[in-house]
Order: structure tokens, then C-alpha cells, then sequence
């Protein structure tokens, strides 16, 4: 019953959803697990879900029952493959205490290993509960899974991070307070090695998540760590898989909001690097709700990870032909460009942005034309006296698509304009106020 319901899940057919930051905008998800198959990103999230009335941990507190997969190929449009493994699909699992933290996959041999930590029903040897890793088995990345029976036996902790050398040897990582390492067997299911944990870190503050990848014949273990109140991103590196490792620096800064948890992956795709991360975007005042980002990443010449300032406009190409998020912007210009909840009710509704000066502007970079002779743009916005704002191409000054006049009202229109040209190619879009009058927009389309 459970592999004919994991099948069922992932037939089922479910519409692209276009993002910028955060991701994924109809539920909540962290601890990004970003992999890089058959020319697809892949990001395996947690699922943070409000907690059920009575159940979970405690109301204040994570509670993640599930895990979905997303995938894309150009990093704007993801596609919700569904629901792979649950709390409730291995038996040793504590189903109560909805504790379905970080997880992460790997391919071998044709085969997806997709890891877990989950809370045991058993008490373990050293007489309390605590936290196993779980490994689920697939064909192909989105799936379906099927999940072992047991969990992997040795690893007391959390956030499992899997790292396949080019001699073809398995390692696996997590956390518990500190980091930990071991080698896994050729099955992937059994520790080859006695577990290690991971000297020379930050011996003061919580150290979690952990993250591994090799470049130009280096290691780089990257991980959460709190200092102070709330975790950065920081890294370590060396010139073996299990140490001894060098501290670097910071990846990113703590959150400027005070996310408490920050959690992470690092890929290459088509030859650049991208930073993938959470922060409480969706959930401003409720810290245990998170939702993934992505932004891009880069080196200096000498291997060291230059800091990333985290963005609202993310990574990607947009096509001119969908819905372009204004309020996720590349740039403004100053302090009279403000962004708000469409809806504080309903915060996965999104954001809109608002212009109330003559001159001021909103940039989107990175809109794709795809040389379509396009006629029309449709702009949904509101403006409560009317007013006018255009649409530049490359530069406050650049060229205008068209202009846009609003009608006065308190509710949301959608206003289709003639286009004064058409442009093809890859362009940065500015949104230019023409009047001393407000108005928002929450998406632009060009048809």
C-alpha cells in the first residue's frame, strides 16, 4: 500500500511554478538539498508546515511531516514532483514528534539514495531517544521511493550530507552539536568506517547542516554555525575528504531579520556556481516556517568563496512571456520604492511593489524575449487617484515599451498596453513612475 501510494503521488500531473526568492511560493520548505541530475536541478527541501492542534513537539517549534522534490532546468520555472517519503512510510520513525529535518540524495549506479534524519521510536544505547538517518531507494530522482526498514546503524544525529569521491568512495556527514563524518559502503546503506568527528571548527556555538563538495582537487565542508543569536553560513577547507580541515570564513551573514536557522547546499550548473539556502520570507514573524532561495556564487582566484549577500530577484532567466515579479527586483531607486504582502492574510499570495514619486524606479534583470514579436503588455496593478509609470529597457533613460496609464481604483486591474516596439533578446526591465501619484504592481506579461 505505501509504494502504491508513493506511486500515485508522483504521477500526478502538477503545473510549473514560477519563482524568484523565495523558490517555491505555495508551501512552506528549507534546508535546501540541491543536486544537479540528468541536466535537471534537483532540490530536496525539508517541509515546514504549521503545527497541527496537539501534535508535534510543541506549537513554538519545528514540525515537518513530509518531503516533496522540485526540479527545473533554467532555475526560474520549478515543477513540483510531489510527496516521496513521509513520517509515516518507515516503522521506526516517532510519527509524533513530526521532526522530518534536512535531507539529502545522491545517484549511484543508476540508483537515488535519498537520506532523513527522523526522531526513533527505540531507545538507543545510550539510554534516551534520538535521532536516526533513514535512507529511501528510487530509480529516478523524483521517484517513487522506497524506504528501508531500519536506519542506518551508528549514526546518532541530524542533517545526513553524502559526498562521492572520484576514487568511488562513499562519505557520509552530519550533525549533532558538532560535525561527524564516516565512509559508507558500496551498498550506501552501511558505514564502512568508524564514525570521526570533525576537529579544528569553531569550538564555541552550535555547528550543524553540513554541506561537502570538491573543487579543483579541494574539500570544502561548509555549515551553519551560531556565534551569536542566529546562524551564518561559514566554511572550512582541506585536502582530504575527512579532514583535518582549515577554517575560511563566512559564506553569508546572519540573517538581517533574525531567522534563527539557516541551512544550505552548493552546485555547479552549466558552469557557475549557486548558494541555495532558506530564510522566513513567507512567514515574517514565525521563524520555524522557512522557504527556499538561491543565489549566485562565486570564487576567487585563489579558491576562496567570496561572501554572498542574499538577493530578492535570485537567479535565472525570466521569460518576458510569464509572469514577471516585479516586487522581486534587481535594484530600485531609493527609499520611495517600498514592498509590501498583497495579502498579510495570505502571505504565499505574494508581494507587490509600490512607486509614489515621479522618477522612481524598479529594475528586473534578465528578461528573455526569445526574439516572439511580442504586442501587448499586461501590467496587474492598483493605484487608489490613477496614475502613469513606463516601461524602459537596460536603464532608467532606455528605451520605452510602453506606457501605461491606470485607472483610479482601490482594487486590482489588469491594464493591457500596445507595445511601442518589440525587443529581442536578453534585457533588463525598468519600471519608471511618471506622475508624483502612488501606485503598485504585482506582475508584468507580455503577450
Amino acid at each position: 500500500m505505501k509504494t502504491i501510494l508513493s506511486i500515485l503521488a508522483w504521477i500526478v500531473t502538477i503545473p510549473a511554478l514560477l519563482a524568484q526568492n523565495p523558490l517555491i511560493m505555495d508551501q512552506f520548505t528549507a534546508d535546501p538539498s540541491a543536486r544537479v541530475f540528468n541536466d535537471r536541478v534537483y532540490v530536496f527541501p525539508s517541509h515546514d508546515i504549521p503545527a497541527p492542534e496537539g501534535k508535534g513537539l510543541r506549537e513554538d517549534w519545528f514540525c515537518m511531516e513530509d518531503y516533496h522534490v522540485f526540479s527545473s532546468e533554467n532555475l526560474t520555472q520549478w515543477i513540483d514532483h510531489g510527496m516521496i517519503v513521509s513520517q509515516y512510510d518507515a516503522d521506526w520513525v516517532d510519527s509524533t514528534s513530526y521532526s522530518m529535518w534536512a535531507p539529502d540524495c545522491i545517484e549511484r549506479n543508476g540508483k537515488y539514495y535519498f537520506y532523513y534524519p527522523a526522531n526513533t521510536k527505540n531507545v538507543g544505547p545510550n539510554g534516551r531517544k534520538g535521532f536516526g538517518i533513514g535512507v529511501a531507494i528510487a530509480d529516478n530522482p523524483e521517484g517513487p521511493y522506497v524506504v528501508e526498514d531500519e536506519p542506518i546503524e551508528g549514526i546518532f544525529g541530524i542533517d545526513p550530507n553524502i559526498l562521492i569521491d572520484n576514487d568511488g568512495q562513499a562519505y557520509i556527514y552530519w550533525s549533532m552539536g558538532d560535525i561527524f563524518v564516516a565512509k559508507l559502503k558500496d551498498n550506501m546503506l552501511e558505514l564502512a568506517s568508524e564514525p570521526h568527528k570533525i576537529e579544528n571548527l569553531p569550538s564555541e556555538g552550535l555547528k550543524e547542516g553540513p554541506w561537502v563538495f570538491k573543487r579543483n582537487g579541494t574539500y570544502y565542508l561548509t555549515f551553519p554555525h551560531v556565534e551569536n543569536k542566529t546562524e551564518r553560513l561559514e566554511y572550512a577547507v582541506g585536502d582530504n575528504p575527512m579532514g583535518p580541515f582549515e577554517m575560511k570564513g563566512v559564506i553569508m551573514d546572519e540573517s538581517p531579520t533574525g531567522c534563527w536557522t539557516n541551512h544550505h547546499s552548493i552546485i555547479e550548473y552549466n558552469d557557475q556556481w549557486y548558494l541555495f539556502y532558506h530564510h522566513n520570507d513567507l512567514s515574517p514573524h514565525f521563524d520555524k516556517n522557512r522557504s527556499i532561495r538561491a543565489d549566485s556564487l562565486f570564487f576567487n582566484t585563489d579558491g576562496t568563496i567570496r561572501k554572498v549577500t542574499p538577493t530578492l530577484r535570485g537567479v535565472g532567466i525570466t521569460r518576458a512571456d510569464k509572469r514577471i515579479q516585479i516586487d522581486r527586483y534587481s535594484d530600485i531607486s531609493g527609499d520611495g520604492v517600498k514592498t509590501a504582502f498583497i495579502d498579510t492574510l495570505d502571505t504565499h499570495k505574494g508581494w507587490k511593489v509600490t512607486l509614489s514619486q515621479k522618477g522612481e524606479w524598479v529594475r528586473y534583470n534578465k528578461v528573455d524575449f526569445n526574439d516572439k514579436n511580442y504586442k501587448v503588455v499586461g501590467t496587474k496593478v492598483m493605484s487608489p487617484t490613477g496614475s502613469r509609470f513606463e516601461i524602459r529597457l537596460d536603464a532608467p533613460d532606455g528605451d520605452v515599451l510602453a506606457t501605461v496609464d491606470m485607472k483610479n481604483t482601490n482594487d486590482w486591474a489588469v491594464e493591457n498596453t500596445r507595445l511601442k516596439n518589440s525587443p529581442t533578446g536578453v534585457h533588463d526591465l525598468f519600471v519608471v513612475s511618471d506622475e508624483n501619484t502612488a501606485f503598485s504592481v504585482d506582475w508584468i506579461k507580455f503577450e
